[in-house]
């Protein structure tokens, strides 16, 4: 699937770029501290969710062993509380998944950011380098 543009409100589709700086469509931008914050977004929802996540397990445990005896709800009530504890297991993974990754990506990409500003700031060892390539012809 590829969005890069929208219904105008004329019927017509405007491009995902108008009204921007660039005039580009279908133009992604991000900035570190937009990334930043949907990383500390997913660690602080982790936080909370493995936390709050299992307020109601002890109860609807202990309420479903209790009414299983002489009750169908009771079944359903613990398949219910058996399917939340991997619903909550799987938002879980994901929130730690997306944390993890966005600070992997951020440290590698200022490694070669710094790789490459390093690498170009020693204008007179790349000038030299090429003067080499240049008298070996």
């Amino acid at each position: 699937m590829r969005l890069n543009g929208l219904d105008d409100g004329n019927g017509g589709r405007g491009g995902a770029g108008t009204g921007s700086e660039s005039g580009t469509q279908g133009d992604l931008r991000v900035s570190q501290k937009s990334l930043a914050a949907l990383g500390d977004a997913a660690y602080q929802l982790f936080g909370h969710l493995e936390r709050d996540g299992k307020h109601a397990k002890a109860a609807s445990a202990s309420a479903a062993t209790g009414l299983k005896a002489d009750f169908d709800v009771g079944r359903a009530l613990s398949h219910v509380v058996d399917r939340w504890e991997a619903q909550v297991r799987t938002v879980l993974d994901a929130c730690a998944h997306i944390s993890n990754h966005l600070e992997y990506s951020n440290t590698a990409h200022r490694k070669d950011d710094e790789h490459a500003l390093t690498a170009i700031s020693k204008i007179s060892e790349l000038d030299a380098g090429f003067d080499d390539r240049d008298q070996r012809r």
